[in-house]
């Protein structure tokens, strides 16, 4: 049960969308205020005009529903204003309001700072407003939306979340509900129009809503109506895979004008039409063929059509033209011809636009998507009008393609949008399962699109709706007011709106795994993950992320467990659920990898990892039947219906495959082998010697190698070694056998020698395997030059970018970190996002690294950056590397030689957008060994920094590179070091 302090706390914190009434709303009775709950019981009534808009009227009856829901008793709506009680909420839009209107004329209701805007409001108690009333609350909106936000801000004041029907948040109960006195005012959102795209809806939102309302009908778009405006979403494309909302059910339409949703059509449906009225009809329309050169009296016919059907609603319309289903527009033989026929298809759209509304073109909202191959249309130089909104879509895997020039802002009054993907189904690749959109990456994004200036519409592909509750509402708040979501705040903000679901009791722990689940997908979205995606070998990568992946579901269900029962369907479907299903995922396929790599090593234990890959296979399943069947009663059936495991192509497959397992045949029962950190192969067997990585008294890691039966029974030996300065401990090793055993080796570094010494660590059981060690230690002038600096005296290492010691900022532009960005704890990028370049590195923005070289020589230093696109025309998307006082080496992404493979949908974008990196290549001299300076450049902004690896030769193949390591303090003892646990996850 939710008490009064923790709903309290729970209400206040839910201003991660901003609230005029956020510090006003008050559970008892301390401070003055507008007491919606009466002394004697019950509520007070609400008041709307009969003659205001049907909206604003249907809204006013879901606050009463929610005042009930909160209190247990609903709020009364009254339409008479002549039998009026003296307390009373009154609700209202200006101008369509007799009382309101009233009000105001009087100078009782404060309007000055809303009338005139768009979607604003304002909330005011009023004493005697009206002849016999002694007080009122009233919520007045500058037009029907403004209202409706204005009645649901109240709502969610209140504790009920815009998510309480769609993911089963429950309200918390309350007696006392008062406002304190005042005048609270929102002024208008940052971007104009904010809206959702419904698609790549089957089989999932297709085959849930057939069932729960026999279709995408009224009854299902009433339900997501309530729920958009609630977020304060004013736009929606419609699901369209097999669906024409339009003529699915005719209520749909006059449902969304009701509601007050602005209604628009996808990127290449243009003309209010849905494509399926196309392809099931298409005989009606002149020879049937979707193409305007050789069918253009059909074509402008279907046109015709959906703008008459539209009449006077609210609508942006889709204009331009693609081909059938979604695919590129049919050549007419050159591009200059191309761009004319689209031209003139453009120039007819606008003539029956104004013909059927009868009012000029420029009157009537429109949008022009720049999708895919759109974009060299308009690079071609196509002439379009300036009234029309020109949207830059991203290359479908949330990265921006465009954004416009300041040229290009000063001149186009129908401003920029844009289209941006949380869910895809086509190129590069389809991930439509899970939540896999890190909210620091989405702000990262949408803060380039806001600062440049694409803030007219802001639209996201969000598939089904559901799992992509947290990514849509952080996207909405942001296209919102983008002040109040910067990057210092989005862990706040995420924390908040948790708090807003589960109270604040857990709120920061639920917001930390909300975070890190989708921080981990955006790593490798689930369906890229395949069984050689993270190394065995090397750095211990897979056993890494599956222990993070462990810890997260340590973390989730001890919550579970922690939290009321009426919470728990939530926290399954917006928690839970995606926590236990992905960390399965990781470990199914980090479970095939280990199958594979035991067959070839003939480990016995390669029948377990099968039989563990067939355990978590079906696991999977048990999930989703929890979530479709079992949670919540069933009611999200469906919902969980997307295959995701055994991706061959860009497109899901039909069903879920396995992966491949291998069996062998076991060899005698005595025999054991063993394999070493650092390498695939094994012994005895394989034809070379085992050598063990090299031991580093500065960097301390420590290194392993295994030991496994090859047979039926398990087997005995002895692990020891030759010098007494090797100290070796026995764990268990990775993989569900117990019979596998891994052998910690380290160093008692007080008894070596400065210098290379040699080890030899002896296997013994039915036979003997000598392995051979080398540790280095350094001299004292190497642990001097290294202490509190990044380094070591063998192999690669990795520097997370915001662990900088220096920063120097210039005309006002710095290096800022971006928190839970990527691959470090921290991303590094350049702010202000729209500052000019620098060209002169001397003069530029710059970081530096103290880092320790062990040797003099050419280092190759790896930039890890975002596989951010050339969104400024023009700029290359450059950044310098440096060492010491040595000139910096200036590498630009998008030169004309390597530019087009690193484009969208060049040789180089599915494997940089899989990643999610991009890898930049510098060279650097040290001139001696020791202590150095690493220096970062910058050089062109909107570049986001990850990871930087410092190292000579090539790296040992893994999907992250070295795992940062601490810097070097001082010299260890072996028993602080022995305290620091091999195993533990250094994401």
């Amino acid at each position: 049960m939710i008490d009064r302090r923790t709903m309290i706390g729970s209400v206040l914190s839910s201003a991660f969308i901003p609230s005029p009434i956020a510090a006003a709303v008050r559970f008892d009775r301390q401070k003055a205020g507008f007491d919606i709950t009466r002394s004697e019981g019950g509520v007070v009534p609400i008041f709307v005009d009969d003659a205001d808009l049907p909206g604003v009227r249907r809204v006013a009856a879901d606050l009463a529903e929610d005042i009930g829901r909160v209190t247990g008793t609903a709020a009364v709506i009254l339409n008479d204003r002549n039998r009026l009680p003296d307390r009373l909420i009154i609700v209202g839009a200006l101008g369509h309001s007799p009382v309101i209107d009233g009000l105001a004329a009087s100078g009782k209701l404060n309007i000055a700072a809303v009338r005139g805007q768009w979607e604003a409001f304002a909330l005011q108690t009023i004493a005697n407003p009206l002849p016999g009333v002694k007080e009122a609350l009233v919520i007045v909106g500058s037009d029907k939306r403004g209202t409706v936000y204005g009645v649901y801000d109240l709502s969610r004041m209140i504790g009920v979340s815009p998510w309480y029907w769609w993911a089963d948040v429950p309200v918390a109960r309350q007696t006392h509900l008062r406002i304190a006195y005042g005048h609270y005012v929102q002024s208008s959102p940052a971007v104009k129009y904010r809206g959702i795209f419904l698609n790549d809806e089957a089989p999932c939102l297709s085959g849930w809503t057939t069932e729960k309302f026999g279709g995408m009908n009224g009854k299902f778009y009433s339900r997501l109506f309530e729920l958009l405006l609630r977020l304060r979403v004013n736009y929606l494309w419609p699901a369209m895979w097999n669906n024409a909302f339009a003529t699915d059910d005719p209520a749909n339409t006059e449902l969304a004008d009701e509601y007050g949703i602005v209604m628009g059509t996808s990127h290449h449906e243009p003309m209010m039409r849905a494509h399926k009225e196309w392809t099931d009809n298409r005989q009606r329309y002149g020879n049937g063929e979707w193409n305007y050169a050789t069918n253009r009296d059909g074509v402008r016919r279907f046109f015709r059509e959906g703008i008459e059907r539209n009449g006077s609603k609210e609508a942006i319309v889709t204009i331009g033209m693609r081909g059938d289903g979604d695919t590129a527009l049919e050549s007419t033989g050159s591009l200059q011809s191309d761009v004319k026929l689209l031209e003139q298809i453009i120039t007819d759209q606008r003539r029956i636009i104004a013909e059927a509304t009868h009012k000029p073109a420029d009157q009537t909202p429109q949008v022009w998507v720049l999708f895919t191959e759109v974009y060299k249309y308009y690079d071609a130089g196509l002439d379009l009008p300036e009234d029309v909104t020109l949207m830059f879509a991203d290359d479908n895997v949330g990265n921006l393609r465009r954004l416009p020039l300041p040229s290009e802002r000063s001149r186009r009054s129908g401003g920029f949008g844009i289209y941006f993907h949380m869910d895809m189904h086509g190129g590069p690749f389809s991930y439509q399962w899970i939540n896999s959109n890190p909210l620091p990456k989405i702000w990262e994004q949408m803060n380039l699109a806001h600062q440049y200036g694409a803030n007219q519409i802001w639209i996201a592909n969000v598939g089904d709706l559901k799992p992509l509750e947290l990514p849509i509402e952080f996207f909405i708040s942001m296209a919102w007011d983008p002040t109040s979501v910067d990057k210092d705040k989005i862990a706040r903000w995420t924390r908040d709106w948790a708090a807003t679901q589960f109270g604040p009791a857990h709120a920061e722990k639920i917001g930390f795994l909300l975070s890190r689940y989708a921080k981990y997908n955006g790593w490798r979205k689930p369906e890229q993950l395949r069984p050689d995606t993270y190394s065995l070998e090397h750095y211990r990568e897979a056993e890494r992320i599956c222990a993070a992946w462990s810890d997260l579901v340590r973390r989730a269900e001890a919550l579970d467990a922690a939290l009321p029962p009426d919470q728990r369907d939530a926290f399954f479907q917006l928690v839970l659920y995606p926590v236990l299903a992905c960390a399965n995922l990781t470990n199914l396929y980090v479970a095939a990898a280990r199958n594979h790599r035991f067959a070839e090593q003939a480990r016995a234990s390669t029948l377990n990892e099968a039989a563990e890959v067939r355990r978590l296979f079906h696991r999977d399943r048990e999930l989703r039947d929890r979530y479709n069947h079992q949670m919540s009663g069933g009611k999200w059936n469906h919902m969980m219906d997307q295959t995701h495991i055994g991706y061959y192509d860009w497109w899901a497959p039909e069903t879920d495959i396995m992966p491949a397992v291998s069996e062998i045949d076991l060899a005698p029962a005595n025999s054991f082998g063993i394999s070493v950190d650092g390498s695939a192969n094994c012994w005895p067997g394989y034809y070379l010697p085992p050598s063990l990585p090299t031991l580093d008294s500065l960097n301390r890691a420590p290194t392993y190698l295994e030991v496994f039966a090859r047979g039926g029974s398990p087997v005995t030996v002895s692990v020891t070694s030759e010098q007494p300065w090797v100290m070796i401990r026995e764990d268990r090793a990775p993989g569900v056998s117990t019979q596998d055993r891994r052998y910690w080796i380290d160093v008692d570094w007080a008894a070596l020698d400065v210098g290379k010494s040699e080890a030899i660590i002896v296997v013994r059981g039915d036979q003997s395997v000598r392995v051979r060690l080398l540790a280095v230690r350094a001299t004292a002038e190497q642990e001097r030059d290294a202490r509190g600096a990044r380094g070591s005296l063998i192999g690669p290492f990795s520097i997370p970018p915001a662990s900088f010691d220096r920063s120097t900022s210039a005309r006002g532009v710095r290096w800022e970190p971006i928190a839970d960005y990527g691959q470090s704890e921290a991303a590094m990028s350049v702010f202000p996002v729209d500052c000019e370049p620098f060209t002169d590195p001397a003069t530029a923005p710059r970081l530096e690294y103290d880092v320790f070289l062990a040797e003099p020589g050419s280092y190759r230093v790896d930039l890890i950056t975002s596989p951010t696109l050339q969104v400024y025309p023009g700029r290359r998307l450059a950044v310098g590397i440096g060492i010491d006082d040595a000139p910096a080496m200036i590498k630009a992404v998008f030169t004309p030689e390597d530019g087009p493979a690193q484009d969208f949908l060049g040789s180089q974008h599915a494997s940089n957008t899989a990643a999610n990196a991009r890898t930049m290549e510098f060279i650097v001299e040290a001139r001696q060994a020791g202590r150095h300076v690493l220096k970062v450049f910058m050089q062109d902004p909107t570049i986001v920094i990850q990871n930087i690896i410092v190292h000579q030769g090539d790296l040992p193949k893994s999907y992250f590179g070295p795992p940062a390591e601490p810097t070097v303090t001082s010299t260890m003892k072996p028993s602080e070091h022995a305290r620091r646990s091999p195993s533990r996850p250094r994401y």
